[in-house]
């Protein structure tokens, strides 16, 4: 006679798949980074267009006077340059920033 265990093993559960999962936060994530692109780009404020049918320099301070500076000492300031025209602005050169002894 043959017996039989009463012992039953229990029904293992199918194992779940994380691809939904792993596919809503590269979801998420994309929609993230497309977000702070745009916010990024829009940051920057436009200027208010000054002259028709050409680009235009302008350039936020004219003279800079920092008074007395001891030699040696490094002076930083910062200079705010936009293009006020309605066209693109290339340079042909290299800009440069033309540094005057005062009296």
């Amino acid at each position: 006679m043959a017996r039989y265990s009463t012992k039953h093993k229990p029904k293992q559960k199918p194992k779940k798949s994380l691809l939904p999962l792993w596919l809503a936060l590269v979801g998420l994530g994309l929609v993230l980074v497309a977000g702070w692109s745009v916010w990024s780009s829009n940051s920057q404020a436009k200027a208010n267009i000054e002259v028709k049918g050409a680009p235009r320099l302008k350039v936020e301070k004219d003279t800079i006077d920092h008074g007395d500076i001891k030699l040696g000492n490094q002076i930083r300031d910062d200079i705010r340059v936009t293009n006020v025209g309605d066209q693109p602005l290339r340079f042909t050169e290299a800009p440069f920033i033309e540094v005057k002894e005062g009296c």
